[in-house]
């Protein structure tokens, strides 16, 4: 799942994956702005049908973080 979340964030920034770290904090990358916050719960709800709320994505800070918040829903 994780290559899946690297995938994912890679589309939305417009980045090749090998250029994302799974344990950096996202919001630090450039592209990382509001646009991309929206799209990366709607591709979430898409994928995974799970919205997660404002505050429960707040205390998201990696990829990692994020995999690990997936998978244990």
């Amino acid at each position: 799942m994780l290559q899946q979340i690297i995938n994912l964030f890679a589309e939305i920034l417009e980045k090749n994956p090998d250029e994302l770290n799974p344990n950096d904090e996202f919001r630090e990358y450039e592209e990382w702005d509001s646009l991309a916050y929206l799209s990366v719960i709607a591709k979430i709800d898409e994928d995974y049908h799970l919205v997660i709320p404002r505050d429960e994505f707040q205390k998201i800070r990696t990829i990692k973080d994020l995999t690990n918040y997936l998978e244990n829903k």
